[in-house]
């Protein structure tokens, strides 16, 4: 009994603190179902609304209600109001622990984690491998359509400057010679040797960006070590410590958000209208070819 009693307690402790803004499924496996856990399925495009979840997982919908649809641009931030209400219908609450996934890996949880932090909450972290991962490790799924929470929470978003941010603290932050904007596309959009997938938008790159394939910072679907990732980085930006992402919507640029902080930068920032605004037909500057913006010591 005294066996039972503890493990009854030690279930009470759980979530827990988050060891980073990374976590396994191990870690959450142990913990799912713990009150104060809260798992969001931040799944987009053709995997938005697939059938199978993890057990409980409640939709961080970024193509939907959790993107600014009031002008152009596909992906932007809501307003704070939008943010808090959209949250609290969820049932979040202030003091719970997130887990956010999506059915690739990791490429559009790591925008939830992202805006979640843009609006003062840390409690979040992005399940490393995502729902391939999880069911890989033959860790139970549940399908149908999710049940909605009984009760809404009382989560109020509380807006920090300069984690997103817009056209002009990039074109401020390509002149500063202690920051590097990098590109999470592909290398043949930055250099301009393809056509933009959405229409409309000039080819190429921004002048001084560097080229850091989102999908680089992985290995078979998650983050590589600390190590490589703080190597990867510091082969385009040298010892600049400012570090500003783009790509073509504001999602995969917080894959490299993402991969930074782990890597030990604390000086972010995600371009919130990223390719889908510099691209159009403006005043804004694009080359093509290869990058100019390589390391400065």
């Amino acid at each position: 009994m005294g066996d039972d009693v503890a493990a009854s307690a030690d279930r009470e402790d759980l979530p827990g603190p988050l060891p980073g803004p990374l976590v396994g499924t191990d870690w959450l496996a142990a913990r799912l179902g713990s009150p104060g856990l809260v798992v969001l399925d931040a799944s987009v495009g053709a995997h938005r609304g697939s059938d199978q979840r993890i057990p409980g997982a409640r939709p961080f919908d970024i193509d939907g209600a959790l993107s600014d649809h009031s002008g152009p641009l596909p992906h932007t931030m809501p307003d704070a109001d939008r943010f808090t209400g959209e949250l609290r219908a969820l049932g979040l609450h202030d003091a719970d622990t997130v887990v956010v996934y999506d059915r690739v890996g990791i490429y559009s949880s790591a925008r939830a984690w992202w805006m979640l932090r843009a609006m003062g909450f840390d409690r979040a972290a992005v399940l490393d491998g995502g729902l391939p991962a999880w069911a890989d490790a033959g860790l139970p799924l549940e399908s149908g359509r999710p049940a909605p929470d009984a009760a809404h929470g009382d989560f109020t978003a509380r807006p920090r400057a300069g984690l997103i941010v817009g056209s002009g603290e990039v074109v401020a932050a390509l002149a500063d010679p202690r920051a590097a904007v990098l590109d999470a596309r592909s290398r043949e959009r930055f250099s301009g040797a393809v056509a933009e997938p959405r229409p409309g938008l000039r080819a190429g790159h921004m002048p001084g960006a560097l080229n850091l394939p989102f999908g680089e910072l992985q290995r078979d679907g998650r983050m590589r070590p600390a190590h490589e990732l703080r190597a990867a980085f510091a082969a385009l930006a040298g010892e600049r410590e400012r570090l500003f992402f783009s790509c073509g919507s504001g999602v995969t640029a917080c894959v490299l958000t993402l991969g930074a902080a782990l890597a030990g930068y604390r000086e972010l920032a995600v371009y919130d209208g990223s390719w889908s605004e510099w691209g159009l037909p403006s005043e804004l500057p694009v080359v093509t070819g290869a990058e100019s913006g390589g390391p400065r010591r």
